[in-house]
């Protein structure tokens, strides 16, 4: 099996991204087109609930595995690694059981008593056949990042949304005339069955693999039995991730209730607040967090990297890599946020026929620059050590957050508005708060003389894009040919000035 350095590991895993990023993109604009904002509204009510479930039912393991079987790895403890798989599976599969009949039982309870539109328990329904599946890849997953081998986990992503998307026009389109709600669930199953298909790639990988140290079938009960010193090392690692990705679950869970719950204190109808849901968090956010790929491919890759400077007490080092990770978050961050709110109204009209939601772009844009450097903070606190201070300043982003929803949402004066306000609000926090963080862990000066001309670049694309816009609505009237020649000019002059400026090193990649 095939080991990968970190820069080679992290390329892989960003082109995979990228091209899943563009494929669940399209299907999002299929979907807009299909089921509208209150059909998006009713799936992404039942999102929250399946990032609760997989978290439950992965509990961490994944970063935990992966850690633990690099260790074994380098010392060529073969046994150590098989013990580390079936006790995995065994844990995995044994909380996926539980919460499959918990989810099945509770599913009507939860659509009827906290979500304000019953319609979206077809949704949840549609959500339950994801834990089994979870259970099992998460420990492959999990394994082939230890081996340091990305490749099956980056063609598995692909596989997943292209089964997905393969599918989701014409079971959503057969189920339409149902009822909308009906096709809302069909659009989840779909990507369920896509899951399933990930899967089946990922155990023949595994299967076929070349590594024939051990096979896992034999001596499973025994491997089982003696594998409590792995289950204790596994939760070490794993708890305080579980503890994180548990609470932004709950959060999750209770962000649409409250919404829902908040506009109707406002005046606001049903139906109309299933529909302005529907429009931030299915076609504004989804816009805003489009090139969040890099920044969560550069985190994956941040978190060892970040524990091996610390391992060697290298300080310098550590510096040098979160500076290189800020530049990152700015190169990409900033022309993102300045394109959307430039071309807010056009691109929403154009990809979702929806121009109000432009409105949320220039509302919630320049605030999402923040989540560019919020997750790779995150992994700069994690590899220091500190994941339970991540977890704790997520914890009091997110309850700021919701205590501003129900204040500013049910004003009848804002009411959808007040969401994307409290929203900014949050991110805002959190992300002071990990930066804070940091800097009282190590003496951090960044590099503001960066920061300032990649800023400046960003100006001048987005002026130069305003302008090269407007003059070609003068010669034609084909909007998808305006949008894509203002973007790509403006996308080709930024480049320039960075190269320019030369915050664009091709040198330092490999570094």
């Amino acid at each position: 099996m095939t080991k990968q350095t970190l820069f080679k590991g992290t390329m892989i895993l960003t082109v995979a991204a990228f091209i899943t990023k563009i494929l669940g993109f399209a299907n999002g604009i299929v979907l807009a087109n299909v089921i509208g904002p209150e059909g998006v509204g009713l799936i992404m009510m039942a999102m929250p609930v399946t990032g609760l479930l997989i978290t439950l039912t992965t509990l961490g393991l994944p970063i935990a595995i992966s850690k633990l079987v690099a260790e074994a790895e380098i010392k060529g403890n073969y046994r150590r690694v098989k013990k580390i798989l079936i006790v995995s599976l065994v844990t995995t599969s044994f909380l996926g059981f539980i919460l499959m009949i918990i989810a099945i039982f509770g599913a009507k309870a939860l659509s009827s008593h906290f979500l304000t539109d019953q319609r979206a328990y077809y949704s949840l329904l549609a959500v339950i056949p994801i834990v089994p599946i979870v259970a099992v890849s998460s420990v492959i997953k999990g394994y082939f990042r230890g081996k340091q081998n990305m490749t099956p986990i980056a063609l598995s992503q692909v596989i997943e949304q292209v089964v997905r998307i393969g599918l989701i026009f014409f079971l959503v389109q057969w189920l339409l005339p149902y009822g909308i709600e009906y096709a809302a669930a069909g659009a989840v199953l779909c990507g369920i069955i896509g899951e399933g298909f990930s899967l089946l790639y990922l155990f023949s990988v595994f299967k076929w693999s070349k590594h024939k140290k051990f096979k896992l079938h034999h001596s499973f009960i025994k491997q089982l039995s003696k594998g409590k010193e792995v289950f204790f090392d596994l939760l070490q690692t794993g708890l305080p991730t579980t503890g994180n990705g548990l609470i932004q679950s709950l959060i999750g869970i209770i962000q649409p209730i409250l919404i829902t719950q908040s506009l109707a204190l406002a005046g606001i109808g049903t139906a109309l607040a299933t529909k302005q849901y529907g429009i931030v968090m299915g076609y504004a956010i989804p816009l805003m967090l489009l090139p969040g790929f890099v920044t969560n491919s550069l985190s994956v890759a941040l978190v060892p990297a970040i524990s091996e400077s610390k391992e060697n007490n290298n300080h310098l080092l550590i510096k040098k890599r979160i500076q290189q990770a800020v530049n990152i978050a700015l190169i990409v961050g900033v022309p993102w946020t300045i394109l959307l709110y430039v071309f807010a109204e056009p691109l929403t009209t154009l990809i979702y026929k929806s121009p109000e939601a432009g409105a949320f772009l220039k509302i919630m844009g320049p605030f999402f620059l923040l989540h560019y450097f919020r997750t790779p903070f995150q992994a700069v606190l994690i590899g220091l050590g500190k994941a339970n201070t991540v977890m704790i300043n997520n914890l009091v982003a997110s309850i700021i957050s919701l205590i501003s929803i129900a204040f500013l949402a049910s004003n009848p004066e804002l009411g959808i508005y007040g969401v994307a306000l409290s929203l900014n609000i949050g991110l805002t926090l959190g992300t002071s708060l990990h930066f804070f963080s940091i800097k009282k862990l190590i003496r951090l000066y960044l590099n503001l003389i960066d920061t300032i001309k990649v800023i400046l670049s960003g100006i001048i694309m987005g002026y130069g894009g305003l302008i090269t816009f407007k003059y070609i609505q003068n010669e034609t009237t084909n909007s998808i040919v305006i949008l894509v020649i203002s973007l790509t000019i403006s996308l080709l002059s930024y480049l320039l000035f960075l190269l320019f400026f030369k915050i664009i090193n091709f040198k330092k990649l490999h570094k």
